[in-house]
């Protein structure tokens, strides 16, 4: 059974991955959830972190870890040695996106990316009546403060998707502690997609030196 202490997006991630199922987590903070996923799916799990201080604390959890920025690229892997590569509540704070994102596929047989909905009710709300950046559950800390370097919607992850020709094999929208069935990019928190990707798409070098 799965402990109520397990935040819910990594329950739901608990469920996707499948048993012994080879996992790197890209900003894995301090490891929760791939600590969570080697004790239940018995998950051959790696993550990459740059903060050291969360790295520290996978290291107290006895969890293989590599310091490295996500900007930089994945080169150190070869092609496909992962079934999974999660991105959770770290693309967000990625610069170059589209570069990330086809390492990932490169490296791995299907992407998990999950991230907070900024076109939620509540965001929505606090910015028309506030007329300030939202602070919520889902994106925490003022706008000095913030790790976030970009605000994005389930609408436009999903026209992200389509233009790139990324297949989304599995959706999921969450509440505080539920999932969200109706108008999901105005009541959803949080999102998290299931992607897989058959045709590679070369991107160019002027991108990378960005």
């Amino acid at each position: 059974m799965v402990s109520d202490t397990i935040r819910f997006d990594h329950q739901l991630i608990g469920k996707i991955i499948h048993e012994g199922a080879r996992v790197i987590d890209l900003g894995c903070g301090e490891g929760d959830l791939i600590f969570h996923l080697a004790n239940v799916k018995n998950a051959v799990v790696q993550g990459i972190e740059l903060d050291e201080s969360a790295i520290y604390k996978c290291v107290e959890k006895g969890l293989s870890v590599l310091h490295g920025d996500l900007d930089n690229g994945l080169n150190g892997f070869p092609d496909k040695v992962f079934d999974y590569v999660i991105l959770n509540q770290s693309l967000q704070q990625v610069r170059k996106v589209e570069y990330v994102i086809e390492e990932t596929f490169r490296i791995g047989a299907k992407v998990i990316i999950g991230f907070p909905n900024f076109a939620h009710l509540e965001s929505r709300a606090k910015l028309f009546f506030a007329g300030k950046v939202p602070v919520t559950g889902s994106l925490p800390g003022q706008w000095y403060e913030t790790p976030n370097l970009r605000f994005l919607s389930i609408k436009d992850f999903k026209e992200f998707c389509r233009d790139r020709e990324i297949n989304i094999e599995q959706a999921y929208y969450l509440g505080k502690s539920n999932t969200v069935g109706f108008l999901p990019n105005l009541f959803a928190q949080n999102a998290i997609f299931v992607l897989s990707k058959t045709n590679r798409r070369v991107i160019p070098q002027t991108l990378l030196n960005e």
